[in-house]
This record gives C-alpha cells, structure tokens and sequence, in this order.
C-alpha cells in the first residue's frame, strides 16, 4: 500500500529496552517495508544500562535501513528523538515507542488521515472515539486531566499529547526542534504546542493501545507529575510571556550530545 511516493524515517528512542528490541526492530521493519515505499529506522539507545544499543547494531547487521544510535548518557525521551532527527534523510518523520506498546501498522490509518485532511502532524489519540484502549485507570485519569489543562493554557486543539506515535512532514520538525527546550517531561507538549502556534496543521487519529508496562502510573511517579507540571507552565511562560518561541531564529542550532553531557555532570 503505497500512500506516498516518498521516504519514510521512524525514530525510536529506546532506553533498556534489550530484551525485546531485537524483535521489535525487526516487527517495525517489517510493516515499514510494506508500504513499499523508501524507508530508514533510527533507533536511539537513550544511554541505556543494558544490551539495548548492541541488539540494536545486531538487528542492522541482519537487515537494512535499520541506524543504531547510542547517547552516552540518558538524556530523556526529548533529546533521543532530536539526536535521531539529526540522522533523517525522509521527508516524513514517525515517532514511534520502542516498546510497541502501539503497534507500526498503524501507521498507515495515520497516514491516511494526514493524506485526507491535508494535515502536516498526525498524532495518536487515546481519546479519539475510535480508539481502542487496554489502558490503567490511574493513567486515564491522569491523562484526562493533564489534557484539560493543556486545552486551557495552548488551546491546542487536541484531546491527547502524549502517546508517543506520530508523524511530522520533515519541515515541521525542521522548523520547531530548534524552538524546543524540554528534554524530558513535557517535550511533547512544547513540541506540539509550538506546531499549532506556528500555524501548522495538527489532527488526531484513532489508535490501538496495548499497554504492557507494569511499573506503577506506568513510567510516571509524583515526582515525574510535579516536574511535568512545572514544564508545562514554563512552556506556557516562554511562548506568551516571554515570546520566546517568536524570536528564536529557525537557524539555530541545537547542540543535543552537549546539553545531553553537561546536564550528566
């Protein structure tokens, strides 16, 4: 099924997640060759304490169009996918979550809404009333409340910003990465937030989500909330306080391995 005559770049930023990258590598390498078109995968070892980076470098030995990346420290999920972005040669960019908590086939529904609505980001949606969900009632609520919240600051007109599948024509990220400061906690947000300011067009599509992390609120603890809160309103500080966002020059370069090694020290 080949909805674009393009080159497709995936980005999973991936952190110890050894024990099953080796296939999920080969299961998003799989769906992604069956869309017939010209493919990379970055996947972003986020410094990772286990195998995670020579499974990776194992997988591309067996099969192509596969790019291991290693940071030599663990940065956030933020700055994995920015240093991924460095490597990209595709004019549509999918995030992905190396786990495959949401499956890559669905890729192609989403392509079709960013194909159909003329959208230039495509994000999955928890709550888009198509989407089938095995999710925890702790990170319903969670969600549900974090979006409200969003919808008051951003207005962004989302019902979801954190499910980690999504596609970007190149030139949105090319023009918003330099803008972003989160490395961690609500890079999402201000990835997005500074899309729709930007006047980009951003539509959700529905997903199906098979949840399998088993650590409590999933990966995100108080501490996790209060840091994500306190992102968040400095997000919204930068863009209508500050204007911030306004005056950074789309020339700027973003040196991620340098932030990534002083914020280690």
């Amino acid at each position: 099924m080949r909805l674009f005559k393009t080159k497709i770049s995936a980005i999973l930023p991936a952190y110890n997640e050894g024990h099953h990258i080796y296939d999920n590598l080969l299961e998003t390498h799989r769906v992604l060759k069956k869309s017939h078109c010209d493919f990379e995968i970055m996947v972003v070892d986020d410094g990772s304490k286990d195998n995670t980076y020579t499974e990776a470098v194992r997988v591309a030995k067996n099969v192509g169009s596969i790019i291991p990346i290693k940071l030599p420290y663990n940065c956030g999920k933020g700055s994995a996918l920015k240093n991924g972005f460095k490597h990209v040669t595709g004019s549509f960019v999918v995030f992905l979550d190396a786990d495959l908590d949401l499956h890559p086939h669905q890729i192609y529904q989403m392509f079709r809404v960013m194909r159909d609505e003329n959208a230039d980001v495509v994000i999955g949606s928890k709550y888009h009333p198509e989407s089938k969900l095995n999710y925890p009632l702790s990170r319903k609520i969670f969600s549900r409340i974090y979006a409200f919240c969003l919808k008051m600051l951003f207005g962004l007109p989302l019902r979801d910003t954190q499910t980690g599948l999504k596609i970007f024509r190149y030139e949105v990220l090319a023009n918003i990465f330099p803008r972003v400061l989160c490395k961690r906690y609500a890079f999402d947000v201000e990835l997005l937030a500074n899309a729709h300011h930007a006047g980009y067009k951003v539509v959700e599509s529905p997903i199906v989500l098979n949840y399998r992390r088993e650590m409590k609120w999933g990966r995100i603890g108080l501490k996790d909330m209060y840091y994500m809160g306190m992102d968040t309103l400095a997000i919204f500080y930068r863009m209508y306080i500050l204007r911030y966002y306004d005056r950074v020059s789309i020339e700027k370069v973003v040196e991620d391995s340098k932030d990534c090694e002083q914020a280690a020290k």
